[in-house]
């Protein structure tokens, strides 16, 4: 018989949403376009009361023969991924109705996306994991070019397609190899076996084809192409939520599954040289970007980059310096976002950096609030950013990974410019045409997150001691 306690322990959010997506599936069948406006509220509500879910059995258990396991440290995950995914949604109904794609399919689609992160983050076996990883991408690829009647939607969303298929086979196969060298697919199992040199290439190919999806360099060439092309809300959902699931996942994966001496030696190397390149390819790549989603593309390669040093760094010292940097960088994302869905005028939504001159004086609250997200995600000592990027930095030099310390403040400094030269055109250049108005959403998470980030730097004490007593979890 099976445990129910152990599997509410273990998966209790996966199974609200798992129902809750197949219910959906059934009323919308039954109720067709009926179900459009309802389906958003109601998605979000799923969504908040799934975070809710996963902070409620924080401490989380084993189930189904240990296929998954959940610990505090996935539950954190699971409830900033939620909690950002609801989020998006809410600011995509405004959005979608204005351009005649507000369907129920698209609700549907994030919680299925939000089943699949929920499922990777439970996975302590490589078939659940790749069970999840799959139901993620499907779910990304259709979201990337939901709004079919624009080009560049159906453009972004094949490129997402073709490369991730390609991302998702270099994992399988990895996985494929490891489980021929260590004879088992759970990541005890994999702990446990040699060592050998078919297992070490097994392992190569996996974070292969992790890095692409936390789009990471060499394989984040997809991201700038597809944050320009898919819509914008879209886009909002792919830099939060799957962002701070698959980098935690990444981190489980590597200080779970491979912490033989050998393994860890050669993963850091792989892991530290991924960091570097995606730190440099984000903050140079942004430097003559006139599109802002563009730029907040490679402004997201290079936070992966930061994020990346952490996961280096160790299970000892990298851990609670993860989980810090990425809630930072998600709250951010959020608000940023938020300011992108803001930029509407009456001929549609425009994205150059250039319309938001003089912003200051035609909307100083949201140039206020977008001021302090560009301070936040540059890390400037004035936001929940910096102490974010101060946790990597201290992760980093206490594991002794001097060069990555190097690049990361150089890399930061360049990001320093464009984020600055952001914050000079609201300020400073000549006033441009006024926005519309925006829905109530959208401008909610933008002082929201604004907010946030000055809140969570002043009382960061808290929040520190709660990420570090999440991390201890894992270490243990």
């Amino acid at each position: 018989m099976f445990d129910i306690e152990a599997i509410l322990n273990a998966i209790a959010p996966e199974l609200l949403l798992a129902a809750a997506g197949l219910l959906g599936v059934t009323i919308g069948a039954l109720f067709g376009d009926r179900f459009n406006a309802s389906s958003f509220k109601l998605g979000a509500g799923i969504l908040f009361v799934s975070a809710a879910l996963a902070a409620f059995y924080w401490d989380g258990g084993r189930a189904f023969d240990g296929l998954v396991e959940t610990s505090s440290f996935a539950n954190f995950a699971k409830v900033v991924s939620f909690a950002s995914a609801g989020i998006a949604l809410l600011m995509a109904e405004g959005f979608l109705r204005r351009h005649d794609t507000m369907r129920y399919e698209y609700s549907l689609l994030m919680i299925f996306a939000a089943l699949g992160m929920g499922v990777i983050l439970s996975s302590s076996n490589f078939m659940t994991l790749y069970l999840g990883v799959e139901m993620l991408s499907l779910s990304s690829y259709v979201l990337a070019s939901f709004h079919r009647d624009s080009p560049r939607s159906a453009e972004a969303g094949l490129k997402y397609f073709v490369l991730g298929a390609l991302a998702s086979g270099l994992l399988l196969y990895g996985i494929s190899l490891v489980y021929g060298f260590a004879g088992g697919t759970s990541y005890e199992a994999v702990a446990d076996a040699e060592a050998s040199l078919g297992f070490m290439f097994g392992m190569v190919l996996m974070i292969t084809g992790l890095a692409f999806k936390v789009s990471a360099a060499p394989m984040h060439v997809w991201t700038p192409d597809v944050y320009e092309g898919a819509p914008s809300p879209v886009v909002a959902f792919f830099a939060t939520a799957p962002k701070m699931a698959s980098m935690v996942v990444f981190a489980i994966i590597m200080f779970t599954a491979f912490p033989q001496a050998i393994a860890f030696e050669n993963w850091q190397l792989i892991v530290g040289i991924i960091a570097a390149a995606s730190m440099l390819v984000g903050a140079f790549g942004a430097l003559p970007q006139a599109n802002l989603k563009r730029l907040l593309g490679y402004s997201s390669i290079a936070n992966m980059g930061y994020a990346l040093v952490a996961v280096a760094a160790g299970v000892q010292y990298g851990v609670g310096a993860l989980l810090i940097f990425m809630t930072a960088y998600v709250i951010a994302s959020l608000g940023l976002f938020g300011g992108v869905l803001s930029m509407r005028r009456e001929g549609g939504m425009v994205e150059n950096i250039d319309e938001l001159a003089g912003l200051i004086r035609r909307q100083p609250g949201l140039a206020t609030a977008l001021t302090v997200l560009l301070v936040s995600v540059s890390g400037f000592p004035l936001a929940f950013g910096f102490l974010g990027k101060l946790a990597v930095l201290e992760a980093g030099w206490n594991a002794g990974l001097m060069p990555l310390i190097i690049i990361l403040i150089i890399s930061s400094v360049i990001a320093m410019y464009y984020y600055l030269r952001i914050v000079k055109i609201m300020w400073f250049d000549e006033q441009a045409e006024d926005f519309e108005p925006v829905d109530g959403w959208v401008t909610a998470t933008v002082y929201l997150s604004a907010i946030a980030s000055v809140l969570l730097l002043i009382f960061v004490s808290p929040f520190s001691e709660l990420a570090a007593n999440t991390a201890a979890s894992l270490i243990s």
